[in-house]
């Protein structure tokens, strides 16, 4: 059984072969003129402009002017015998916009539909209408210009909904790209050029229609709460299940007979979606597997819609190799191309001290070093403590500064009144001497930003075997410095691994330029798609999701 929406495309594609095979479609009955009419409807609009098609608001109220008065307000998507193939083309890629998340509503299609058959219908009678003949041309250009922009740096500037997300959102003349489109015939294929080139996110679409697939055949079973389920166990619970890993994959089809028994094959499946959403691995559907088991396929779908405007929002190169960290996942990858080179967990900063996101290069990396406490950090975490604790500061190995430059001195912390020191009235600063209590670890490694977020190493070792590692002030603190740092000097011969180890025991600062700068991408995942096809997701630790799909669900803003 056809369903109505593949129905009406097919009958939208007859009556498209009937329209070109009949003789009258041939004739020439558009005139000339109708250049001075599209230049006076844009002028008319204002500035800026606000230009209207019926209840359709044009949304690249820049770009669109723009266009039309760079090819002398001839229209683009017409000649003389009506609409061309090139109007027809750009109706398929605006159908095929949900699959790379994004919403064919948005980009005027069931208007351009009923437009393009009106028209044509009107020049098989042998006449036109000027204002329904311009009206569709503002449509399907306004349609490439926007739906263009959002795949290729997405639907929703994130800055507007995060002031801790930065992007430098990437620009290119969306006029030039259509009309070179246009005049090479490749209105689908320009488009998708625009999409980002990674595999990552080519296996994310992918993942979107396989989700929407259990969707349609009504998602999953719910898992009632209960006692946790272990190899032995047996009950109806177990069969929801078995089935409910079935569904996703994660459990192949045995011949088991018993369906309600825990065997090792199912503690196997639960083991993998425990993986999958970076939950403990111990094969033990408990209290934590069968939440994460029990969310919905539809808030699945959302997290991979959102996580696919987050891959718009990247560089369209990430440089190779690259150091990225997914904060969600508390995890640092060096990758060449797809491969992971090296790998280690990371902790990330807490949830009133989120850490931002953002692309930069690392340049060096300080081995042994100083600390040097930024001021919000001292005035609210270091200065209590030492109001607390008169020896904090000599046991730590912190020093008290006072005055920058030449003019900055010592300061004895015993001859300052510390119980009259407030957050308010604090005037010095805090230096942590190198050593192996020192905050920063044996090494940090820097990507100079506005942000003063870097790399670092931290004698807190016992937090890395943490499944959830968000407790630091903002920077990374990483499981592996040592192993890092002699993967960043490797040709570097002044810099051998015995030479980082020998420096580090003697606890001198020392900073080493990269011969070659590396890019960092800093990156908030909570889907993705590894390259082995499985599905990963995690907590939004931040609670980042629900503004950016509520930003997602509404009408694009003008451009």
């Amino acid at each position: 059984m056809i369903c109505s929406k593949g129905f009406v495309y097919i009958v939208h594609c007859l009556l498209m072969v009937l329209f070109l095979l009949s003789p009258a479609f041939s004739q020439e009955v558009i005139p000339d003129n109708l250049q001075e009419y599209l230049r006076n409807r844009i002028e008319a609009s204002g500035i800026p402009p606000v230009i209207m098609v019926g209840e359709e608001q044009i949304y690249a109220s820049v770009a669109l002017p723009l266009f039309y008065e760079k090819r002398a307000y001839n229209l683009a998507w017409c000649d003389k015998k009506g609409p061309t193939a090139h109007a027809d083309s750009l109706v398929s890629a605006i159908e095929n916009a949900d699959k790379e998340g994004l919403k064919p509503r948005n980009y005027h299609l069931a208007k351009i539909r009923h437009n393009l058959d009106v028209v044509r219908l009107n020049i098989r009678k042998g006449t036109y209408n000027r204002r329904r003949l311009v009206d569709l041309d503002l449509l399907l250009t306004d349609a490439f210009l926007i739906y263009g922009s959002h795949l290729l740096k997405g639907q929703v500037d994130p800055i507007t909904i995060d002031s801790e997300w930065f992007t430098d959102l990437k620009q290119l003349d969306m006029t030039e790209v259509l009309e070179t489109a246009l005049r090479d015939n490749t209105i689908i294929k320009s488009l998708l050029s625009l999409s980002p080139p990674q595999n990552g996110y080519s296996r994310m679409k992918k993942a979107l229609a396989r989700y929407r697939e259990m969707a349609d055949r009504r998602g999953w079973p719910v898992i009632p709460d209960g006692p946790k389920m272990v190899v032995g166990d047996s009950g109806e619970r177990i069969q929801l299940l078995r089935e409910r890993l079935l569904i996703t994959g994660d459990l192949k089809e045995t011949d088991t007979e018993n369906k309600n028994y825990f065997n090792h094959d199912l503690e196997s499946a639960v083991k993998g979606f425990q993986k999958r959403h970076g939950l403990d691995e111990d094969g033990v559907a408990g209290k934590k597997t069968i939440e994460a088991l029990n969310v919905s396929v539809q808030n699945r779908i959302n997290m991979i819609i959102i996580n696919l405007e987050r891959w718009r929002w990247l560089p369209q190169e990430l440089g190779s190799p690259n150091i990225q960290v997914n904060i969600a996942n508390f995890e640092l990858d060096v990758y060449d191309g797809e491969t992971s080179l090296l790998d280690m967990k990371v902790i990330v900063g807490r949830t009133y001290r989120r850490t931002p996101v953002f692309s930069d290069n690392m340049t060096y990396l300080v081995l042994c070093p100083h600390w040097n406490v930024p001021d919000n950090i001292a005035r609210q975490d270091i200065l209590p403590n030492v109001k607390k604790d008169p020896e904090y500061l000599s046991r730590l190995g912190f020093k008290v500064l006072q005055g920058w430059g030449a003019d900055m001195k010592i300061v004895d912390p015993a001859t300052v009144s510390w119980a009259d020191i407030t957050a308010k009235n604090f005037k010095y600063r805090f230096r942590q001497d190198p050593g192996p209590l020192n905050a920063l670890g044996h090494i940090k490694f820097m990507f100079p930003n506005k942000f003063n977020v870097y790399l670092h190493d931290t004698p807190s070792r016992d937090l890395f075997s943490k499944t959830s590692r968000d407790f630091s002030s903002g920077c990374i603190r990483i499981e592996k410095p040592i192993e890092l740092a002699e993967y960043l000097l490797k040709e570097d011969s002044l810099w051998t691994p015995d030479a980082i180890v020998k420096n580090i025991g003697e606890n001198i600062e020392q900073t080493v330029k990269l011969a070659i700068p590396i890019p960092v991408h800093i990156l908030y995942w909570t889907a993705w798609v590894s390259p082995d096809g499985s599905v990963n997701f995690r907590n939004d630790i931040y609670q980042r999701d629900n503004a950016l799909l509520e930003a997602l669900r509404e009408d694009p803003q003008d451009e």
